[in-house]
């Protein structure tokens, strides 16, 4: 089977949480007595993804004292972001490190998906990736998924009224599909890379998640964490 690695993009401020949390990056906030970093990486564990590489900005250094200890006993790998580089631009940087297939999460959110189910169905089609999605009743907060009749991403719609799919912010692309753009760029997913990739003619899949979703970005999230964490981990 081809390698998978995880990209967990945790180079950000946090700004919206940053006045309860002043001294520690947002994926590094405690919950059920670790830093949500640590639950992310046992999701990618408990889901066959061994090989995690931590993209790491905002106060690195406490993310790479805690990765070296080998948390939950991974070797967890951390490359620095020198400067903002974007979520697509910190992608790219990492690539030389990556195996065949590259999984983009994020740090500071989780949500429900088959890994392996879903990388063997983008290969047995012979796709190029897969963005996951959510399905919401009203999108106008978030912008949605243009989905094609094969269940294909075809762009993103602007901000508008009722139910969709939003983006989930986890990502499957074959490595070699994004060898095109230019490390040490800043890039936005949303914006520059995958609208980039699809004009290029790469087809993505679109994968729902069938269940919950969170953000640690508000008070309110960060007190919601420690049940939804046990529930998806499946913790007494």
């Amino acid at each position: 089977m081809d390698k998978v690695t995880a990209i967990v993009l945790a180079g950000g401020k946090g700004t919206r949480i940053a006045g309860l949390f002043p001294h520690i990056p947002k994926p590094m906030i405690p919950v059920r007595g670790e830093p949500f970093l640590h639950w992310v990486a046992q999701w990618l564990s408990r889901r066959g993804v061994g090989d995690i590489l931590l993209s790491i900005g905002h106060m690195a250094g406490q993310i790479e004292d805690w990765a070296a200890g080998r948390p939950g006993g991974l070797a967890l790998r951390t490359i620095m972001e020198r400067a903002p580089l974007g979520t697509g631009g910190a992608v790219v940087s990492c690539l030389d490190l990556c195996g065949d297939w590259v999984l983009v999460l994020n740090g500071d959110s989780l949500l429900e998906v088959d890994v392996a189910g879903l990388v063997r169905r983008v290969r047995e089609a012979g796709l190029d990736g897969a963005i996951v999605g959510i399905a919401v009743d009203d999108t106008s907060r978030y912008g949605s998924l243009a989905v094609d009749g094969e269940g294909r991403l075809a762009g993103f719609f602007e901000k508008r009224p009722g139910r969709g799919l939003i983006n989930g912010g986890i990502y499957l692309f074959r490595k070699d599909l994004l060898a095109g753009f230019a490390a040490g760029t800043a890039l936005s997913m949303e914006t520059d890379v995958i609208p980039g990739l699809l004009a290029g003619g790469a087809r993505l899949a679109v994968e729902v998640s069938p269940g919950p979703f969170l953000d640690i970005g508000t008070p309110e999230s960060v007190v919601q964490a420690e049940a939804f964490i046990a529930r998806l981990l499946g913790l007494a």
